[in-house]
């Protein structure tokens, strides 16, 4: 699998602040990965390191397996880290026609861009007339003028309404479809859970996980138990083999599963020990859950 971008053992400090410590991540081709994490973990510093706007302090990182050196590399690679910057008095056509000039790429693929972005039918308007959901899927459409092997975006979602948020997050399943890598920095879990194949998740410059979303989500879940014999219920999954956390809040128990195992098997063989219960739940942990758990187990 050809590696996109290499990051090892990236290091960013303002004086006494470490803003990034020791990261380490890999992109591969095809896929969606986010970058998550608090305002502060990190994130924009990560982009802007590998996008070569800010220095780093200690580590390296490579594009596209190091076979080319990073200015040539960022050729390849589509990105916005900042708020969309167009000329207000001009139109989206006019605009993006600027953009093929400076990044020295023909104009045939702008009604393409457009049209990929929702845009097409509003081409011919000025930028000042756009919302702020529109003005995001405009620089969308500019960074992918070059036809870019990666796609980067900084917070893509951010200040935008309900349907604005829907339409960008339906971009770029559309965009990562057509096989194009993207990757997202985002603080919210919803995003990550909802367009991301792949997820790094930081807390004050620091890699909590790196993998696989589903990888992350995919535990063997937890049943959720009330039983008149309540006590004997709570040694019986305490002494079990399959189960690991035991809480219990308001009279009910909750029991965290080490490997698979049905409601239906659970409740026959508590039946034949005579523990009869009156409420009986399994449910699956939310990539929220995940996080909270990880992001609690490893704070200060």
């Amino acid at each position: 699998m050809e590696h996109i971008l290499s990051v090892q053992h990236l290091t960013k400090k303002y004086g006494s602040l470490t803003a990034v410590k020791d990261l380490s991540f890999e992109i591969q081709k095809g896929n969606v990965y986010g970058i998550l994490g608090p305002n502060g973990s990190g994130k924009s510093t990560t982009l802007g390191i590998v996008l070569n706007v800010v220095n780093r302090t200690a580590g390296e990182f490579s594009w596209f397996d190091g076979s080319i050196d990073t200015h040539t590399a960022l050729k390849k690679v589509g990105a916005i880290i900042e708020r969309p910057n167009f000329y207000p008095y001009m139109s989206a056509v006019q605009n993006l026609k600027l953009v093929c000039k400076i990044k020295e790429v023909a104009h045939d693929k702008v009604d393409e861009k457009l049209e990929l972005v929702g845009l097409l039918d509003r081409k011919h308007s000025k930028f000042r007339t756009y919302s702020l959901g529109m003005k995001q899927r405009l620089a969308i459409a500019s960074a992918l003028l070059n036809d870019p092997e990666i796609l980067i975006l900084d917070e893509p979602t951010n200040g935008l309404d309900p349907q604005g948020i829907h339409q960008i997050r339906e971009i770029i399943k559309k965009i990562a479809s057509q096989g194009t890598t993207i990757l997202l920095a985002s603080h919210l879990l919803d995003e990550v859970e909802k367009v991301c194949t792949h997820v790094v998740i930081l807390r004050k410059g620091e890699k909590l996980y790196s993998g696989r979303v589903d990888g992350m989500i995919a535990t063997h879940g937890f049943f959720e138990l009330k039983s008149e014999q309540q006590e004997g219920l709570s040694e019986y999954l305490k002494n079990h083999s399959s189960f690991g956390e035991i809480k219990a809040e308001n009279g009910i128990l909750t029991a965290f599963l080490k490997e698979e195992m049905s409601a239906e098997e659970l409740n026959k063989t508590l039946f034949e020990k005579g523990i009869f219960l009156s409420h009986l739940v399994k449910r699956k942990e939310s990539l929220e859950e995940q996080f909270l758990t990880l992001t609690k187990n490893q704070a200060n």
